[in-house]
């Protein structure tokens, strides 16, 4: 059998690349801080993020496309095109949802990496099923090669961008995100080979490569943009009018704002205003005298915010506000701590913190 030879073309070959690492930046950056967001923008945040990196796949597949040079004229199937880029959103933001609302253990991040990893092999191949007037033909070794490379990198890019979610940490896994994509995509067509076929597949539409030209400058405007963006949250603002940046004053119960939900709203509380917290799943659950509200914040995460201002752990899922407790009663090992307000429910003390709550309500 003869195969056909190819080209490509250098530039857009570049653009592809460059597609990849502006998509890897927008997508990873979107996601950043969503623990201090409230679940409909966490939402919102992680969907535009699934979009961002699922479909710079496959802009970043397309571009790349549209620099293959055969010696015969071929077209693409438009809706099997549509179901790559589909999948791969869909599988992303599958991964994205298993980072943000599952614990995120070393086996979760590289789960969802290898999940990313599977969406690039599953676009590329289904990508590649919707070309016309010509026949892939893949090498066994082509296959395995861009499937270790896939999962392999993109675990990596994940561990490096949510092992710690330092700005440093996203650049770097940006750029692992981009190498993954574009090694996948170069290694598989490197083994794959080209055959005319005479015959048309009857599944969809067919769209010409100035057609998908369109289609794939239209999204790279938008992923560009998206990335122009989220870029401006990388900028660092002066923090008054003198353009000096001057140290910030350290919280204080008072001065501290948590950020909690009222009605599908966002509303701050003062941290002075609370009577406790408690531990809800991933999230928490803010007291005040006369209402429960709740807080994107993790238990973790109200540790390290509150403990510093003179809050008490009472318990591994409680954290309680000395000022507010009214009455603390001791039962044989355990105790609890008692608040003003009639629907306020008694917050447990274990006996590992027993003494320590004991001699700070006494003090």
């Amino acid at each position: 059998m003869e195969y056909l030879v190819v080209n490509h073309s250098g530039f857009l070959v570049a653009m592809s690349c460059v597609v990849a690492l502006v998509a890897g930046f927008t997508g990873l950056s979107l996601t950043r801080d969503l623990s201090e967001k409230p679940v409909f923008q966490k939402k919102m945040s992680i969907a535009l993020a699934a979009i961002a990196l699922g479909g710079g796949i496959w802009a970043m597949h397309f571009v790349a496309m549209l620099g293959l040079k055969l010696p015969i004229l071929f077209y693409y199937d438009a809706a099997i095109t549509l179901i790559s880029a589909l999948s791969a959103i869909l599988l992303v933001g599958a991964a994205l949802i298993l980072l943000h609302f599952a614990e995120r253990t070393p086996k979760i991040i590289m789960s969802a990496g290898g999940i990313v990893g599977v969406g690039i092999l599953v676009m590329h191949y289904i990508g590649m099923a919707g070309l016309e007037l010509c026949r892939t033909i893949y090498t066994p070794a082509g296959v395995i090669l861009s499937s270790a490379v896939a999962i392999g990198l993109c675990i990596l890019a994940f561990w490096i961008a949510y092992g710690q979610r330092t700005n440093r940490n996203i650049l770097l896994g940006t750029v692992c995100f981009a190498v993954a994509v574009c090694s996948v995509h170069f290694l598989a067509m490197a083994g794959t080979n080209f055959v005319p076929e005479p015959n048309v597949s009857d599944f969809g539409p067919s769209m010409s490569n100035e057609t998908l030209a369109l289609g794939v400058i239209l999204f790279s405007f938008v992923i560009f943009g998206a990335c122009l963006w989220v870029s401006v949250t990388y900028l660092v603002v002066p923090a008054d009018s003198t353009g000096k940046d001057e140290p910030a004053a350290p919280d204080t119960a008072d001065s501290l704002q948590i950020p909690c939900e009222r009605d599908g709203g966002k509303v701050f509380v003062r941290a002075e205003d609370v009577s406790f917290m408690r531990a809800d799943g991933h999230y928490t659950q803010v007291y005040t005298t006369d209402e429960r509200l709740f807080c994107a914040w993790s238990v973790t995460e109200a540790h390290k915010r509150l403990l510093s201002l003179g809050f008490l752990q009472t318990h591994r899922s409680y954290l309680v506000n000395p000022r507010r407790v009214s009455k603390f009663e001791r039962t044989k090992e355990k105790g609890r701590c008692l608040f003003d307000g009639a629907n306020l429910p008694p917050a447990p003390v274990s006996r590992s913190k027993l003494k320590v709550v004991q001699k700070a309500l006494a003090s």
